[in-house]
C-alpha cells in the first residue's frame, strides 16, 4: 500500500488510497459536505469503503469521534491505512461488518443508538435488476443483496434518538428512499443535485432526524 498514490479530498486536506473496486468521487464530497463543522459526539460512515466520508467528516468536525463501518474486509483494511495516512488514529476506528445484522455490529464493537450522526451512501441497486459487474469488489459497492429499507434499519439501529441521518442515493430512487425513511425519521429534507443547469437530477440528498415529528421539506438543489 506504501507505494500507491492517494487521491486528495477538501482541497488535498484529506488523502484516500483507494482500490480496485468502487472509488470515491463526488458522491462523496456531497455527502461529507452534510457534516456540520460543530458536530460533537460519534459520527458514523456506514458503506465506508476506504473511509473517503468519514475521513472528511472528521476533518470538517474536528471536535467528534468516527467509526467507518464497511463489510468488505479489504476495504477494511484499505480504511484502517487511510486512518493512519492521515494521522487520525486517536478519534477513527474502524469496524468491519454487516450493517444489516445485529449480532455482526456487535461482534464489530458498535452499540446501538450511540451515533449522534449517520452517514451513508448504500448501493444504488437492489441484486436482481440489474446487470452485475463480474468484479465482485465494483459489485458489492454498487449492488445490495438486501433491500435499502433493510440498510437503513441497521443505519438507524446505530442512531441515537434526536439524531441526524444523512444519505445520497440516485435520484431515480427518491420513492424508494422515502419509502425506507418513513415512520423512522421526521423533519426529512431532499436536496437535488444536478451534473448541469436545466438538466434532470442525477442524485438527491436525503436528511432527517430520529424521532422527529417535523414536516418534510424539499431543499433547493446543489449544482456539481
Amino acid at each position: 500500500m506504501s507505494g500507491e498514490l492517494a487521491d486528495g479530498f477538501l482541497d488535498g486536506r484529506v488523502r484516500i488510497r483507494q482500490g480496485r473496486g468502487h472509488r470515491a468521487g463526488h458522491d462523496a464530497v456531497l455527502l461529507a459536505s452534510l457534516t456540520p463543522p460543530d458536530q460533537t459526539g460519534l459520527i458514523l460512515d456506514i458503506g465506508a469503503g476506504a473511509g473517503a466520508v468519514g475521513l472528511m467528516a472528521a476533518t470538517l468536525a474536528p471536535a467528534a469521534t468516527i467509526g467507518l463501518v464497511e463489510i468488505d474486509p479489504e476495504s477494511c483494511a484499505l480504511a484502517q491505512g487511510n486512518v493512519a495516512l492521515n494521522g487520525l488514529s486517536e478519534r477513527v476506528s474502524v469496524h468491519c461488518c454487516d450493517v444489516i445484522l445485529a449480532k455482526s455490529r456487535r461482534e464489530a464493537g458498535l452499540v446501538d443508538e450511540k451515533a449522534a450522526l449517520v452517514l451513508t451512501n448504500p448501493p444504488f441497486y437492489e441484486q436482481g435488476r440489474v446487470r452485475v459487474t463480474p468484479d465482485p469488489e465494483k459489485a458489492r459497492a454498487h449492488v445490495a443483496a438486501a433491500p435499502l429499507s433493510e440498510w437503513i434499519r441497521g443505519a438507524l439501529a446505530l442512531l441515537a434518538p434526536g439524531g441526524a441521518f444523512a444519505m445520497i442515493h440516485r435520484a431515480d430512487a427518491l420513492y424508494e428512499c422515502l419509502a425506507a425513511v418513513e415512520g423512522r425519521l421526521g423533519g426529512v429534507t431532499v436536496q437535488p443535485v444536478y451534473a448541469r443547469f436545466g438538466a434532470p437530477a442525477v442524485r438527491i440528498l436525503i436528511r432527517g432526524v430520529k424521532g422527529s415529528r417535523g414536516p418534510m421539506a424539499v431543499l433547493e438543489g446543489r449544482v456539481v
